[in-house]
């Protein structure tokens, strides 16, 4: 493996912990700062708001060299991370959160390009995979060491924990990631262009709904395990390396499947999986055995279809690739956002409930994917 997508990975994971870590988290600091949890869903809501405020300064970075563009925004992260872990109160981490995922949406853009551009004839889509592989690995174990560290000492470890991180990814970017061909310049509105299309939005309508749905269940998953599953607080920690190990599996064998069946096939069905999977959450959640291995088929279907996702809206976006490779992340956070609120308000019926609020927008997801894969897929 080139220790060049290494390095991007290294990007990911810190900016999956960032992400992810909140829901293992979300008791702690929502019992830190007095607020109930519906209230500290906020936090994943705010991250999830700055990606899609971020993304956009790619316009302002385009003429720069992608390598360049890379170490500003772990720059960025770092930042972000440290000033949310000395935050104290709610409005204040609120804002950290904010700031945090500002670099988000645009590192993914940027890494995807530069991953297509190192990887060999025939594997862009399994070299994204690898970039994205990061993000799985820090649900596998960043995630479930912020939720331990959370637990013995304070939720404030986790967000110092990927700020030390993103001090060393920002050195492995500066000396592994070569300096990569720049994209060609189509101007500002160049950079838009591709919005004129039907195809780019099918991928932002599934992505957001389609990981809408998914977060609706996933932002309140600790509740769901503890007090519906019977799972102990003591055993989050294990059950999150299980939702993390089903990530890695789901994106890494999504990448291969892409390459080899097109990453249209691959995302159609892994997103009508997700519906079903959802709808079964809500129906056998009381049995903590059933609980567990759905989380974990849920979570590998949330990034099996990441990286197809995020091959096709480059493929769809001819001149404004860095945008198109951000806008997908902009969909995905937006899609989480809007989950995490429609899944606060759906606990009111309990907690079940969440999962049971997502599978409509799992659905359109799937819909709109088909409809993609129907209409565009030979295209790209």
């Amino acid at each position: 493996m080139k220790k060049s997508l290494i390095a991007l990975a290294f990007g990911t994971l810190g900016l999956g912990i960032a992400e992810f870590a909140m829901m293992g988290i979300l008791p702690y600091v929502a019992t830190d700062l007095e607020v109930s949890i519906p209230v500290a869903g906020h936090f994943i809501s705010a991250y999830a708001l700055g990606v899609c405020f971020g993304a956009p300064m790619l316009l302002l970075a385009r003429k720069r060299p992608l390598k360049q563009i890379l170490l500003v925004l772990m720059t960025l992260m770092i930042v972000g991370n440290i000033c949310a872990s000395m935050a104290p109160n709610y409005w204040v981490l609120l804002l950290g959160r904010f700031v945090s995922g500002l670099p988000h949406g645009a590192y993914f853009g940027v890494a995807s390009i530069v991953a297509g551009k190192l990887a060999d004839k025939g594997k862009s889509s399994e070299a994204v995979s690898i970039m994205i592989a990061g993000m799985t690995v820090a649900n596998l174990f960043g995630v479930p060491l912020g939720t331990s560290l959370s637990h013995t000492l304070s939720w404030r470890a986790t967000f110092l924990l990927v700020g030390a991180w993103g001090l060393i990814t920002l050195y492995y970017i500066w000396r592994w990631v070569p300096q990569v061909e720049g994209l060609k310049d189509t101007g500002f509105k160049g950079q838009f262009r591709f919005l004129k299309k039907p195809a780019p939005w099918l991928i932002l309508g599934a992505t957001a709904l389609g990981n809408g749905g998914v977060f609706c269940w996933y932002s309140y998953i600790t509740p769901l395990l503890t007090e519906v599953s019977g799972f102990s607080a003591e055993s989050i920690t294990a059950l999150m390396v299980l939702a993390g190990f089903g990530m890695v599996v789901g994106n890494l064998v999504s990448g291969r499947m892409s390459d080899r069946y097109t990453p249209g096939k691959v995302g159609t069905v892994v997103q009508g999986m997700i519906c079903v999977v959802l709808l079964l959450i809500f129906l056998l959640s009381p049995h903590p055995w059933c609980s567990a291995i759905l989380m974990t088929l849920c979570t590998a279907g949330l990034f099996a279809v990441s990286s197809p996702e995020q091959v096709l809206m480059i493929r769809v976006a001819p001149g404004g690739e860095m945008l198109g490779g951000a806008c997908v992340q902009m969909a995905f956070n937006l899609g989480n956002a809007v989950g995490a609120y429609i899944g606060g308000l759906a606990l009111s019926g309990g907690y079940r409930y969440p999962a049971l609020a997502g599978v409509p927008f799992a659905l359109v997801g799937f819909i709109l994917f088909l409809v993609f894969y129907k209409k565009f897929q030979a295209k790209y």
